[in-house]
């Protein structure tokens, strides 16, 4: 999947161009002088914001280290799962990797909701067959089921994302902290419009930070399909 531009551009690149903006703002845009009412609200505003953002980036970065230890472990279930596979007949045996295959294909490059049926087919086929290899083939269904608990956690986190609602609402205490800054009168030296527009900056900077974070694009990210991709590559010999 090809980024999108927002991606491609560094993030050194974000703060120069923003730096710019917001100090031309700072040039052209006319003063104002707060009351002590303006300058709490100004203040309360700015804790929200702060205390809303600061947990959302947390929970992000949180949330990818969760999904390559998730990731992880379910590769090597399947890895032990495929490895009983090894003593059955051939055709036994290669339908079983098809299907873990198709599994594993379908969870890292295509839908969740595709790796779940595919899990599903893998279970189901455990539980009808009655052919040869019975005893082992019962064992591997015991190992299928006792790794839904793990596939439990990967659904969880797979659901784990920021939701419309958080972006609008901190968005909105963005928008007022922003507004404030740029147009408070901070007297006529150059260096306090500087400051004021390095602090509007910061504030943007974060937000493009979150929208990094939350698409999963900043290079940990690229890495949680890793095993996977290990495992489809050495067909079943290798995790990294």
């Amino acid at each position: 999947m090809k980024q999108l531009f927002l991606h491609r551009i560094r993030l050194s690149w974000y703060f120069g161009i923003f730096f710019v903006i917001y100090l031309t703002l700072e040039l052209l845009l006319p003063r104002q002088k707060f009351e002590t009412g303006a300058l709490t609200l100004f203040s309360v505003n700015s804790f929200l914001y702060g205390f809303y953002i600061s947990p959302i980036v947390a929970a992000q970065k949180a949330r990818i280290e969760e999904l390559h230890r998730i990731v992880r472990s379910e590769s090597n279930s399947i890895f032990a799962m495929v490895l009983m596979t090894k003593d059955l007949p051939k055709h036994l045996r290669n339908q079983i990797q098809d299907m873990f295959i198709k599994y594993i294909s379908k969870t890292a490059h295509g839908s969740h909701k595709g790796g779940e049926q595919a899990y599903e087919e893998i279970i189901s086929f455990c539980l009808d067959y009655n052919g040869e290899s019975k005893a082992d083939i019962d064992i591997l269904l015991e190992k299928v089921v006792a790794n839904q608990q793990n596939r439990t956690m990967f659904t969880m986190q797979m659901n784990n994302k920021v939701f419309s609602n958080e972006w609008i609402i901190m968005l909105m205490l963005f928008s007022i902290t922003l507004s404030f800054i740029l147009i408070i009168d901070t007297g006529n030296k150059f260096i306090y419009r500087v400051v004021a527009a390095l602090l509007a900056t910061g504030l943007t900077m974060l937000i493009v930070i979150l929208v990094k974070l939350s698409s999963l694009t900043h290079k940990k990210a690229k890495q949680v399909w890793q095993p996977f991709d290990k495992l489809l590559v050495s067909h079943f010999y290798r995790i990294d």
